[in-house]
């Protein structure tokens, strides 16, 4: 994804809610081996854009004044109740290094699990998203867990996943639970006194 920055000189807070008066957001780029970069952008692209999923889990191209660099969405913070981005943190990637992220779980074949069709059971996400590190060119824009084969009580932990090539998973030596399944209170003792 392609995003459209320009340079500021002002900071502080007089200078941040002028520019957002004017429609723009600031926000910083830092990382790499160059200094700390202050920007602005589009407030209403920018809105927008952190409405999709990709754009929170890939590298971007930011382009400001002609040049462009690739960069990571590392941190953005929202006005309580307004449709407006108070500020956006980016970090500059080097191709030929690793970088540490997180990265959407995508949960599929719930209805068609043996969990569900046959015991009634409920799917818990434990987690919605997984820490990994790998190259900026490997980087997944999320993971498919498949659940077509979760039995009652049973769960899903980091080890079970297909990562894809190139991508390890940062758990820190925990096998780190995803998903559980449990019967409903209601449903075990109905079946009990169908025994």
């Amino acid at each position: 994804m392609k995003v459209v920055a320009f340079n500021r000189t002002q900071q502080g807070t007089g200078a941040s809610r002028r520019l957002r008066n004017a429609g723009q957001t600031p926000g910083i780029i830092y990382g790499g081996a160059e200094a700390p970069q202050l920007i602005a952008l589009d407030g209403n692209a920018l809105f927008h854009a952190l409405k999709k999923e990709a754009f929170h889990g890939s590298v971007l191209d930011l382009e400001i004044e002609g040049k462009t660099q690739q960069v990571l969405l590392r941190d953005f913070q929202m006005h309580a109740y307004k449709q407006l981005v108070l500020h956006a943190d980016f970090q500059r990637v080097d191709a030929s290094k690793p970088i540490h992220t997180k990265v959407t779980l995508h949960f599929v074949n719930a209805e068609i699990s043996p969990a569900v069709k046959l015991s009634s059971a409920v799917i818990s996400h434990v987690a919605n998203e997984l820490e990994v590190a790998c190259l900026p060119g490997k980087l997944p824009e999320f993971i498919e867990v498949d659940l077509s084969k979760l039995e009652a009580g049973q769960s899903i932990h980091v080890n079970d996943l297909t990562l894809p090539e190139g991508v390890t998973a940062l758990t820190h030596g925990q096998n780190l639970t995803l998903v559980t399944t449990s019967i409903p209170r209601g449903v075990a003792s109905a079946e009990a006194a169908a025994e």
